[in-house]
């Protein structure tokens, strides 16, 4: 939809598997520490109140495709690309960057909901203050 929202992190050795190698579980932490990057660079937080109440995003899907090894010490570009925003959802792919290769790609759907105080969720549409910051990068 719009320019990648971008950031560089280096592999730490407590994120490797005994050969090196970043443990595929870690991508996901990483597609949400980019995740979070992002929301932070429009003034908000995956955890925010709107109007009086406490807005959040649970994700309903998730996956990672691998295609090359990302190891200890290796200083990888993280590229969150917003691909859809709709009434209640946010879609987004995140691209693992080495050099100039994808070593991997997420994609992460999240819908806005409210959080109730026992911590139940109800869809709700994407606050609007929220929603312009979105269109500034689409």
């Amino acid at each position: 939809m719009g320019p990648a929202f971008r950031q560089k992190r280096r592999i730490q050795f407590a994120e490797t598997d005994l050969a090196g190698v970043l443990h595929f579980s870690n991508y996901f932490r990483l597609m949400e520490e980019i995740e979070h990057a992002f929301f932070r660079s429009l003034g908000t937080c995956v955890i925010s109140e709107a109007d009086g109440v406490t807005v959040s995003w649970p994700r309903v899907a998730a996956e990672c495709e691998y295609r090359a090894p990302l190891r200890f010490e290796d200083e990888v570009e993280l590229r969150l690309i917003l691909t859809h925003v709709g009434n209640k959802a946010l879609s987004y792919d995140v691209e693992f960057v080495l050099g100039n290769e994808v070593a991997a790609t997420g994609k992460i759907t999240a819908i806005c909901c409210a959080t109730g105080p026992n911590g139940d969720f109800k869809s709700m549409r994407i606050p609007e203050a929220l929603r312009a910051r979105l269109a500034g990068r689409g």
